[in-house]
């Protein structure tokens, strides 16, 4: 008897002006394992947050964060953002060189995420 071969094929989408070689490879086709993928760590959820709730946009305001995120992994999680479309990199000091980032119509697109878990929160937690 042998074994039919499943073959499960991922939509896959291009991204506007992405290299096709920097598009993260997802353990999965299904749409929320994607999404986790790119924003399901707690840092990541929290640095959109700060730009999202609290109008956070320079790295300094980052680090003032309550939860106090390593400088290592908040400079990780905003370029990690800005590759992926969520926030924008925008200089606004010349000397020395400083960045602020602004939330993207995909990373606006998170505000209603972001106010579901701030509701079970308050209602669970």
């Amino acid at each position: 008897m042998t074994k039919a071969k499943i073959q499960v094929k991922a939509k896959v989408k291009s991204r506007k002006g992405a290299n096709p070689k920097e598009l993260p490879s997802f353990r999965s086709p299904c749409a929320i394992a994607k999404t986790l993928d790119l924003v399901g760590d707690k840092w990541t959820l929290l640095v959109l947050r700060d730009v999202l709730v609290f109008g956070a946009t320079t790295y300094s305001e980052f680090a003032k964060s309550p939860e106090h995120i390593p400088s290592n992994l908040l400079s990780n999680r905003l370029t990690r953002l800005v590759s992926e479309g969520f926030l924008e990199k925008q200089s606004y000091q010349t000397n020395p060189l400083r960045y602020k980032y602004l939330a993207t119509a995909k990373g606006r697109s998170v505000r209603p995420i972001i106010a579901a878990m701030k509701k079970f929160g308050d209602d669970n937690l």
